[in-house]
């Protein structure tokens, strides 16, 4: 039955797998991750770099209750060519950028360390509902970026967490991105026991985990990348043993919010005396937006 579901490009689905008490994520990017790439004349390697970041970003994003707020990825760092690289997600809107040293050289193969030297993730959650903020900060540490994530959730959120991402294409052809998050809950879905999570790296990883692991971790790039692979079939190839339940999630898309109308409200509420001072000599108040790479001229 899930063979034959018709392919997917832009998807995000939300899953559980009750009996090894997991959750998850699968993401893939296609006309949203060109639509902010396009926007930006990156190097190859820093577009696969941004187009990992994007796709942590909306399975984080996924994750939350529909119009529960906005989750911001950021990477700030100093010694390496990268210092800053921001991401979020808003309702499956993903939007984000980077800073890079314009002289640097960028090739395949570059880790984390490579590209940003030394650092820090920032993972903030702004909720609409009940207004409030919370911030969780690690050193930016791994690899890859989802390793960096990987630890962030194992030593902020004592969450085991696995995320495999993929990234194919150019911008030739067009790109695509693919991620898997799957997470060990702390209380079993299935009566609600509490569960042996925090185990010393002496000890054995709980039987649950260590068999979702097993699985999951099989995930290669192509399958995160096929487009005429269905994300549903993906998780059929992982777990057709276990009984796994889908929800379908917001579609991801292109999220600059950026308009003249929006900046010019937002420079309105500026007293004259600032406003004045922003002003050029046309008259018009120049605002950059990093995330769509375009100055807004705007008469405030």
């Amino acid at each position: 039955m899930l063979e034959g579901l018709a392919p997917s490009a832009d998807r995000a689905i939300g899953f559980s797998v009750a009996v090894r008490n997991v959750r998850g994520q699968v993401v893939r990017l296609d006309t949203a991750l060109n639509a902010v790439l396009a926007a930006h004349a990156y190097p190859a390697p820093l577009a696969r770099l941004l187009a990992e970041a994007l796709t942590v970003t909306a399975l984080l994003g996924a994750t939350l209750r529909k119009d529960d707020g906005q989750i911001t990825v950021q990477a700030q760092a100093r010694g390496g060519p990268i210092d800053l690289l921001v991401c979020d997600y808003r309702g499956g809107a993903v939007r984000g950028y980077l800073n890079f040293a314009a002289d640097a050289v960028f090739t395949d193969g570059m880790t984390l360390p490579d590209l940003f030297g030394e650092g820090h993730l920032a993972i903030t959650l702004d909720q609409t509902a009940a207004s409030e903020r919370y911030q969780g900060i690690v050193p930016l540490e791994g690899d890859t970026l989802g390793h960096a994530i990987e630890g962030y959730f194992a030593n902020s959120e004592q969450l085991p967490t696995l995320i495999k991402l993929g990234v194919s294409g150019d911008a030739t052809t067009g790109w695509v991105a693919g991620g898997l998050l799957v997470q060990h809950l702390a209380r079993a879905e299935i009566g609600g026991v509490r569960l042996d999570v925090e185990r010393s790296e002496t000890e054995a990883l709980h039987p649950d985990w260590q068999h979702v692991l097993a699985l999951a971790d099989t995930t290669s790039v192509a399958e995160l990348t096929d487009l005429d692979l269905a994300p549903e079939t993906l998780l059929w190839r992982l777990f057709h043993e276990e009984e796994v339940r889908i929800s379908e999630g917001a579609l991801p898309n292109r999220g600059c919010r950026c308009n003249p109308a929006h900046i010019r409200s937002v420079l309105e509420s500026f007293p004259e005396a600032e406003r004045a001072d922003m002003r050029g000599d046309d008259g018009l108040i120049s605002v950059d937006c990093k995330f769509c790479s375009r100055i807004f001229a705007i008469p405030a």
